[in-house]
């Protein structure tokens, strides 16, 4: 085949850090906590396609030069967009608000090749692409390769904890590229923090949970107020889902719990609670606004 705009790009399962793989089998990754981005460069000209396969470069002119850095003719790069902070992390907020006229530029984090000057090369092994990439891109202000490790993903997971970094991606060293697809060569790792918070509300479910809850409406203390910190609609099973929604209904009041009230959309399908019941919660961080982020259910706290 002879890939063309636009690639849909092939796609990590979740893993776990009680679980990372081990042995030189595997090679590691830093995840970058960005915009994943396809690059297609040619004739000099550089095209950004989103996820959703939209062309997305005019949002983003500070990529402009990049085809001058690249060593071919034409290629099709597979990459992360993303913007640091004051502290040098990546920000998925202000990669949210990024692009032209705003004062922070991105960056774009280069972590596969999928064509060189026409030729495809989704079918060589992930050593081989990155051997390849390598060589193929010349690090720039706003664009570089970073490093891959053959083995010692858990001392990789525990740096970039450690860091503030969002997690590492473990890649099979003999998997292919195969757009698209969501494949277990592929695990990302997430580091993910645990905190308790008050539940004050759910949201309406719908589809297989139209009986039980859509998410638990979640806030935590902000001196004398009960803050609302967002939705966890993920991490529960079926019994949970039912045994949890019989014990919230029972506690169902009229008074929204949270100061200041959540948004309109937030609040039209919500139903408020006594604010007595916390749960135990799986987060990949609090946003600048006091909202949880990539939120997972784990259990209720005593």
């Amino acid at each position: 085949m002879t890939l063309r705009f636009p690639v849909a790009p092939m796609k990590a399962t979740m893993g776990s850090t009680s679980a990372i793989p081990e042995g030189d089998d595997w090679a590691f990754e830093i995840k970058w906590d960005g915009y994943r981005t396809v690059v297609h460069l040619a004739d000099g000209r550089v095209r950004l396609q989103s996820t959703a396969g939209h062309d997305v470069t005019d949002r983003w002119p500070e990529f402009g030069d990049l085809a001058a850095a690249v060593n071919a003719s034409s290629a099709i790069l597979d990459a992360e967009l993303i913007v640091f902070d004051d502290d040098g992390r990546p920000s998925f907020e202000l990669a949210q608000r990024s692009g032209a006229g705003s004062s922070r530029e991105a960056v774009l984090q280069f972590f596969d090749v999928l064509q060189i000057d026409g030729t495809d090369t989704i079918d060589l092994a992930y050593v081989d692409r990155r051997r390849l990439l390598d060589g193929l891109v010349e690090p720039g202000e706003n664009w570089t390769v970073p490093a891959s490790r053959l083995g010692g993903g858990a001392a990789l997971v525990a740096a970039s904890a450690e860091q503030g970094l969002e997690g590492v991606i473990a890649k099979r060293v003999g998997s292919l590229y195969r757009p698209g697809t969501r494949s277990k060569d592929w695990r990302k790792i997430k580091n993910r923090t645990l905190v308790e918070l008050t539940i004050g509300g759910f949201s309406a479910g719908a589809g297989n949970r139209s009986s039980t809850f859509g998410a638990l409406l979640v806030g935590r203390r902000d001196g004398e107020r009960r803050g609302f910190a967002g939705g966890v609609g993920t991490g529960f099973d079926q019994p949970m889902l039912r045994s949890l929604s019989e014990r919230l209904r029972a506690i169902a009041v009229d008074e929204c719990p949270f100061d200041p009230a959540p948004p309109a959309s937030v609040r039209r399908t919500a139903t408020w609670v006594e604010p007595v019941l916390r749960a135990r919660v799986e987060i990949a961080e609090f946003t600048n606004d006091g909202l949880v982020r990539h939120a997972s259910f784990v259990d209720l706290a005593d």
